[in-house]
């Protein structure tokens, strides 16, 4: 079995870097509840993060790899307010774009982390601490000799099963199909996970509809989504 010192493969990051600037509103947010709610990757300390003192109780955390501008994060938070959620995004103006939701609905129940996810499960999430992880539309990388750059991995997802507790949820949307295909292989492979499906789920009514997934809509493609469960007692 691969090991979580082998899930950093070369080329395969949980983001893709974009450099847009913050908008005056985001830049407010940021500079206002930032030290309450966000941590930079860089500046945390070696070692697990004490999740139930980031989030001031102790309750199911669910961690969002890719939140973009958190729109979906914000209305899944406002929905379950007994359910902390973890927002990693390596781009500013979307975690801004998410404390404006938190500021605007009020939400006490979400978290931010800036960086790469990748890096926060394999040094900074204790073993079996996450009751669930959400990856929705990540970068598909379509063009073939792209394709070892996708996140969606043996390693990657080992590592992801290893922070989940038992009974904890893997929920992953996509709208290419080969992809698609590569994830179903990929999360069936791994031993501790149980497809809760014969194969795709249907779609979730409580999943909002992003931007990527209206724009896939708008092009014919078909999303498609897969939910597996950590197994365990």
């Amino acid at each position: 079995m691969e090991t979580v010192d082998q899930v950093r493969q070369v080329g395969v990051v949980s983001h893709v870097r974009r450099s847009v600037r913050m908008t005056a509103g985001q830049q407010r947010v940021w500079d206002t509840h930032w030290p309450q709610l966000g941590r930079k990757l860089e500046e945390m300390p070696s070692g697990q993060v004490d999740l139930a003192e980031w989030f001031g109780r102790t309750a199911p955390t669910v961690l969002e790899i890719g939140s973009g501008m958190g729109d979906a994060t914000a209305q899944l938070a406002l929905a379950d307010p007994d359910v902390d959620h973890l927002a990693a995004e390596v781009y500013p103006a979307g975690l801004g774009q998410l404390m404006l939701w938190v500021e605007r609905y009020g939400l006490d129940n979400v978290r931010l982390l800036h960086g790469d996810a990748l890096d926060l499960l394999r040094d900074h999430l204790a073993p079996e601490s996450l009751a669930g992880v959400r990856i929705y539309f990540p970068d598909p990388w379509p063009k073939k000799r792209h394709h070892k750059r996708r996140l969606i991995t043996a390693p990657f997802v080992s590592l992801v099963a290893s922070r989940l507790q038992p009974g904890g949820t893997l929920h992953l949307a996509t709208d290419w199909a080969n992809y698609a295909d590569q994830m179903l292989a990929v999360c069936t492979a791994e031993p501790s996970l149980a497809n809760q499906y014969a194969d795709w789920a249907p779609r979730p009514e409580w999943r909002p509809i992003t931007k990527f997934e209206s724009r896939a809509q708008a092009d014919g493609r078909v999303c498609r989504d897969l939910l597996f469960t950590k197994s365990g007692s």
